[in-house]
């Protein structure tokens, strides 16, 4: 037993006599029991830090002079200095009163580089990477950025890159460091095979998803791109399309891709199952929360018996529900859907149960991926914060809007537990794409401007705040020129208010008139959402208008005559504008509407004093599923009314070639003499329009070629521009009556890398004799 407690005090003053010591490699610490509970020191003396500074080191520690500290705090001030990246070696001594840090500073990246990479610029390189100049050496996050670089080059088709390092030592502890890459041939994809798919061909199937075959254009488009996320993505769209057409029942088998070293090509295979079709059977609304009425619920259901089984259906029927009992002050009710399905009469009978939820708070929203997006951009899109109550209709309605808005390539939510049971974190993953583009567009305007060239750059997501911006310029064949420039922030001051302005200026200098003209406008707008599908737009528009002669006045007409002797002309407007849009792809719409309807108030200061209301609506509907036709119908209308009775000409609607296709712009309605440039315009005009649009059989739809048949009808009509002028009379308007213009056509449609670009040949079938026609048409399709 004395020979026991010898033995322990002999190692307690061992231990004493030790103090503390702490390495990094290894990280061994000796302390004393006395010490580890309540050692003090004095000062703090660091050695070995002439590039970093001993304040820098200090200010890394966790141990102060003064303060008590044990083993725990000597760990965590070595973690926390290895942490900072600029040391390769830290020890912790204790001597006396005093802490001895000595420190092996690590060697500092001097300046970095790219070698060898030419289908990614350096920029974009040194975005991913995150070894930076004048920061510290570490072989660690050095691997790391060689599997960034990869991974940048995987996303532009590229996956067999090799990277490599060379460091060149410029003594004093500094290098520089190259990454060096050996780019390789670009992988391609040889073809996308379905197989179980009956209802649907395979050419079908391919454009519902993302990846394509290569074309000669896909250096472009890089939609031949394969990588594993856009695998996925393409397996989600597959089950959208066919769960919103009845085939609740669908799914994958499998997904393979096949990778051919010889060719450098994949082979995608999805192998499907697709199931019964299905209609919707008894739609029904319970509800066992007290004070919520399952009647007047019912009519927000969007899901009809007999209708087509639709998931997309389903949800918003789920999301109607949800935000009217929480705006009743429900915020915790539940609402979820119940499938009853009838396999003998292939239908799914719905019933949408209200329920009192758990209750659960949003504990934290939590964005990652974002490189370039800014955070706030996200968190905007949610209709709720950190503290309010969880609601998953919420969050499937902010992951639709992140998705609408094209500035991520794919978008995931997930809920995590948060500190307690009632406590939810919300997770959102995304990736950037790329959101800018470069344009040119082409147009030949017959007996104007012949032909027309336009460029501009946009950014739809500029500076990753959201914003949108577009600079464009233009220019004719007869020296005519267009500038403009458009600017909208999407959230104002923190609302859904989208706020911005549209400046243009165009200068017409042109054989056929004997004037030359230039007009140069503002617009001022704020658009504000009513509902998902509507909302109204606010403007204030100004506009001067400049008319040179170049001729002779005495060849024009009396109306043309006062523009040019009076010029310039100010028209100063307000105008509101209420859109409808159900669209299910503004790209490429098969289903849905898309309306407006505007009015005009002109007087607040300027040359124009009048009422406008003008509106157009388009129907869309798929005509053959398998076969891609989407047929649309559509109409419009307009009425001007002047407070003084008259108007002025630039007052007054014209009609252009995009309203009614075989004529020119400014081609039918009243005029003063022949040619367009005598156009008075009209005040009332009614057009419709029907069309049908196909794949071309002889090609792949991959490569976004589609036919369309039409027909155009209608008229301008209606008169008030006086047609003399300090009395001179004697002039005759032609076409001041509502006789019917019509007209039949074919139409070529491509969805380029550039754009979708169009050509139309139409024929007037009914027109009259003054009527300046014109057969084709080319330049960006514009359907709405």
């Amino acid at each position: 037993m004395k020979a026991g407690s010898r033995f322990l005090n002999a190692v307690s003053a061992v231990a004493l006599s030790a103090g503390i010591v702490a390495s990094g490699a290894g990280a061994t610490f000796f302390v004393s029991a006395t010490a580890a509970e309540a050692a003090v020191i004095q000062r703090i003396d660091v050695r070995g830090a002439s590039r970093v500074g001993a304040e820098a080191v200090r200010s890394n520690l966790t141990i102060e002079p003064g303060q008590s500290f044990s083993n725990t705090d000597i760990d965590d001030s070595v973690k926390q200095l290895y942490d900072t990246g600029y040391f390769s070696d830290v020890k912790i001594a204790v001597s006396g009163g005093t802490l001895v840090v000595t420190v092996q500073e690590a060697q500092l990246v001097n300046q970095v580089v790219f070698n060898g990479n030419r289908k990614v610029k350096d920029d974009k390189l040194a975005a991913v990477v995150k070894t930076r100049a004048a920061g510290p050496y570490n072989e660690a996050q050095i691997q790391a950025d060689i599997q960034s670089i990869k991974e940048a080059y995987a996303a532009t088709g590229r996956s067999e890159v090799e990277v490599t390092t060379q460091v060149v030592p410029l003594g004093e502890g500094r290098v520089n460091l190259a990454f060096v890459i050996n780019e390789g041939d670009r992988t391609k994809i040889a073809s996308i095979n379905f197989v179980g798919n009956n209802a649907y061909s395979s050419g079908r199937l391919s454009s519902v998803i993302n990846t394509k075959r290569t074309n000669f254009l896909s250096f472009l488009t890089r939609k031949d791109v394969y990588n594993e996320d856009k695998l996925h993505g393409d397996e989600e769209a597959l089950r959208q399309f066919y769960y919103n057409r009845g085939y609740a029942d669908f799914r994958i088998i499998s997904s393979d891709a096949a990778f051919d070293e010889a060719t450098n090509k994949y082979t995608l295979t999805f192998n499907i199952e697709e199931g019964p079709r299905y209609d919707f059977g008894a739609v029904s609304v319970q509800s066992t929360v007290p004070g919520v009425d399952a009647a007047q619920l019912q009519g927000l259901v969007r899901t009809r018996e007999g209708q087509v089984y639709s998931a997309s259906q389903v949800q918003k029927s789920l999301e109607a529900i949800s935000d009217q009992v929480a705006s009743a002050g429900y915020p915790f009710a539940r609402v979820t859907p119940r499938g009853n399905r009838d396999l003998g009469n292939n239908t799914i009978g719905i019933e949408y149960l209200v329920d009192q939820g758990e209750r659960a708070y949003v504990e934290r929203i939590e964005i990652r991926g974002n490189s370039r997006t800014r955070d706030f951009v996200i968190r905007r899109e949610f209709d709720m914060s950190e503290g309010d109550a969880f609601n998953q209709q919420m969050i499937t309605r902010a992951k639709r809007r992140l998705e609408a808005l094209g500035y991520f390539s794919s978008v995931n939510i997930t809920t995590q537990p948060g500190s307690s049971p009632d406590r939810v974190v919300v997770v959102v993953d995304v990736q950037d794409q790329s959101t800018g583009s470069f344009g040119i567009g082409a147009g030949y305007a017959a007996g104007g401007d012949g032909l027309l060239l336009e460029a501009s750059i946009e950014e739809k997501n500029f500076l990753g705040r959201g914003q949108y911006i577009k600079v464009s310029a233009g220019g004719g064949e007869e020296g005519s020129r267009t500038l403009g420039l458009n600017f909208t922030e999407p959230y104002f001051l923190g609302y859904r208010l989208a706020v911005g302005f549209d400046i243009n200026h165009s200068e017409t200098s042109s054989t056929s008139a004997d004037y030359e003209y230039e007009e140069t406008s503002a617009v001022l707008r704020a658009t504000a959402p009513i509902t998902e599908d509507l909302a109204t737009t606010f403007r204030y528009n100004y506009k001067q208008m400049k008319y040179d002669p170049s001729g002779s006045l005495s060849d024009l007409s009396s109306p043309y005559q006062n523009l040019v002797e009076n010029s310039p002309w100010v028209k100063s407007s307000v105008s509101q504008t209420l859109t409808y849009n159900t669209l299910d792809d503004m790209t490429l719409p098969r289903e849905g509407i898309y309306a407006s309807a505007t009015q005009e108030v002109a007087g607040i200061g300027g040359d124009s004093q009048f009422y406008k209301l003008y509106g157009k609506a388009r129907y869309y509907h798929l005509l053959a599923d398998d076969a891609d036709i989407i047929g649309s119908v559509s109409g419009s209308a307009g009425y001007v009314i002047g407070f003084n009775k008259d108007l002025n000409v630039f007052d007054q609607f014209t009609l252009t070639n995009g309203d009614i296709r075989g004529f020119e712009n400014r081609g039918i309605g009243p005029r003063v003499g022949g040619g367009p440039d005598n156009s008075l315009g009209g005040t009332t005009y009614f057009t419709v329009s029907a069309e049908a649009t196909f794949p071309l059989p002889a090609f792949p739809r991959d490569f976004g070629l589609r036919g369309a048949v039409f027909a155009d009808a209608g008229t301008l009509f209606g008169n008030k521009v006086p047609v003399n002028v300090n009395g001179v009379t004697g002039e005759f308007v032609e076409g001041d009556d509502a006789t019917l213009r019509a007209s039949v056509g074919l139409g070529l449609i491509w969805a380029s890398p550039f754009g979708t670009l169009r050509v139309d040949y139409a024929f007037p079938v009914v027109k009259e004799d003054f009527d300046q026609t014109q057969h084709f048409k080319f330049g960006i399709n514009n359907q709405f």
